[in-house]
């Protein structure tokens, strides 16, 4: 599946929000690594000064090549954001810098995020439409967020909320 199937299948499902960062990383960590784009995400490169040395050609295409997949990756991470989060973040020069930007923005564990997913977990009731799949789906995500933030519940708390 090309690059293009794969945006269009993520846009058309769950973009990047403020309650939905561990498993929106997880989704574009895999994408970007089976695009072999990853590499993006952790390095940046520096365009090579002006020259005429033997060394100097090779490193301009070497800059130029890595510049035209960071470009791709860049293109990605924003595809798959929300609307209104891609003004904060186009300003970015590169997919790392997006990259970090939204760890810091959602990915955080500071206690205004951890208070948040504690509230979303004790207030969630099912709702009508909701179908007990749906319901299970939506509480085990929310149970994992938990975990990923270091917040355990007991077994007991787990079922109680379900019920």
């Amino acid at each position: 599946m090309d690059t293009k199937n794969i945006i269009a299948d993520l846009n058309k499902g769950e973009k990047l929000t403020d309650t939905n960062y561990d498993i929106w990383h997880k989704k574009l960590t895999f994408l970007l690594n089976e695009q072999e784009l990853y590499e993006h995400l952790t390095t940046t490169m520096i365009r090579p000064p002006e020259g005429n040395t033997t060394q100097h050609r090779p490193d301009l295409e070497e800059f130029e090549s890595w510049s035209k997949k960071d470009h791709y990756a860049r293109f990605t991470l924003l595809s798959c954001i929300h609307d209104d989060l891609i003004g904060a973040n186009e300003h970015c020069p590169t997919a790392k810098e997006i990259w970090d930007q939204l760890r810091f923005d959602f990915g955080g564990t500071s206690v205004a995020r951890i208070r948040s997913l504690v509230l979303k977990f004790e207030m969630y009731k099912k709702e009508p439409k909701n179908s007990m799949t749906e319901h299970l789906r939506i509480m085990s995500a929310m149970i994992r967020d938990l975990k990923n933030v270091e917040i355990g519940l007991s077994n007991e708390q787990q079922v109680q909320a379900v019920i």
